[in-house]
């Protein structure tokens, strides 16, 4: 254990004095174009009022909008006493901003006045994600918690309309929440969820009723399975491919991979990422696969060969979520080390950032060592010179 004059670095190990100066010689880079903020940020979505903006959680106890063109951040929501760890936007006229806090309530906001609205209060532990949906004619805010509860609210009166429980294997903290957009409908939703245990759940959810969907086993013919169970660990993200033909669900799990879950298999794995080290976060175009997560880069993989074409490298800490922008040629990314990044998926773009990498490592373009214009015999002679004193 290395032992400095620094409070700081007083108990921390080599290793960890290591990683330390190793994230601040690389803060002070500018690759992906960074917006700074002051606190680690904890996840994004895009804001509908903006296409250049996103909705920030940070852990500064607030959700900031951040315009990723003009690097502003002045917008605030304030209310949460504690971090938030989700955000989300919803209700009537999809004009309100709901976030999730440490502070175990669910708070909420106008999004163009950002004038605070009201308080959702039922989990007792963390909320950790947060999603809206339209259940007939209720416009609803669903959530869940590190308490292991998926709750069901009604944003205009706030009332609870179900708690969610699986019954049968115990589910651990929620930590993530999609809406199936090919199975649900205007009566009935199809709540796909994950969890710190490997297992993907879905539910179908009307404003009366809420069950758990048994899943058809495609190995075993004729038998079921009580979830989808296609990870090893912590499943931290869903996301439907909504542009793809068969709107599959793909994963980004702790256990180092992202996955396709074919839903014409019974969302069982079609193919699979191994991006290494937690996957916190997966987006997908047509042409790519972008992956991020604990070892702070932005993984961009060819969609039709599963191999890693372009590896983004900007971010010092843990990436914790991705955010495709309008139109799909870009992604931004943001992370514990507080900025937020925009990257360009563009081939061009790709390729020359691949040249640039390569160049580096063959050492094209770096000046030689000068040279001191002595003979061989004479650099002894000094060397032997400079023993001596």
């Amino acid at each position: 254990m290395r032992q400095g004059s620094s409070t700081g670095h007083f108990f921390q190990t080599d290793a960890e004095q290591a990683q330390t100066e190793r994230r601040a010689t690389k803060a002070s880079n500018k690759n992906g174009n960074p917006v700074v903020l002051k606190s680690k940020l904890l996840a994004a979505v895009l804001d509908p009022s903006s296409p250049s903006s996103l909705l920030v959680a940070e852990s500064a106890s607030s959700v900031r909008r951040v315009d990723v063109e003009s690097g502003e951040t002045k917008h605030v929501f304030k209310g949460p006493s504690a971090p938030v760890t989700c955000v989300a936007v919803g209700g009537p006229g999809h004009h309100t901003v709901f976030a999730g806090s440490w502070d175990k309530d669910i708070w909420s906001w106008d999004l163009e006045t950002r004038a605070p609205g009201r308080k959702y209060s039922g989990h007792t532990d963390f909320v950790k994600t947060v999603i809206c949906a339209k259940i007939g004619a209720k416009d609803c805010l669903i959530s869940g918690g590190a308490d292991k509860k998926i709750i069901v609210w009604d944003t205009e009166s706030g009332s609870r309309i179900h708690t969610i429980q699986d019954q049968t294997v115990s589910m651990m903290a929620l930590q993530a929440l999609a809406i199936d957009p090919l199975e649900s409908t205007p009566e009935a939703v199809v709540l796909v969820s994950a969890s710190s245990d490997p297992h993907i759940r879905r539910w179908r959810i009307t404003a009366s009723t809420a069950e758990q969907i048994k899943e058809s086993s495609p190995r075993e013919p004729n038998s079921m399975r009580h979830s989808i169970l296609e990870h090893e660990t912590t499943v931290y993200k869903l996301f439907f491919d909504t542009d793809g033909e068969d709107v599959d669900l793909w994963t980004a799990s702790g256990d180092g991979t992202a996955k396709c879950l074919s839903r014409h298999k019974g969302f069982t794995t079609e193919d699979t990422i191994k991006h290494g080290d937690h996957v916190r976060a997966v987006a997908v175009t047509d042409q790519w696969v972008v992956t991020a997560g604990r070892d702070e880069d932005v993984k961009v993989w060819d969609r039709a060969s599963g191999k890693l074409y372009c590896s983004l490298e900007g971010h010092y800490n843990e990436v914790t979520d991705l955010v495709m922008l309008p139109g799909g040629d870009r992604v931004a990314s943001v992370s514990i080390d507080g900025t937020v990044r925009t990257w360009s998926l563009h081939k061009a773009e790709l390729d020359k950032i691949n040249k640039e990498k390569n160049d580096k490592a063959k050492g094209v373009g770096q000046e030689a060592p000068a040279e001191s214009g002595m003979t061989a015999e004479e650099e002894a002679e000094l060397a032997a010179l400079m023993d001596e004193d």
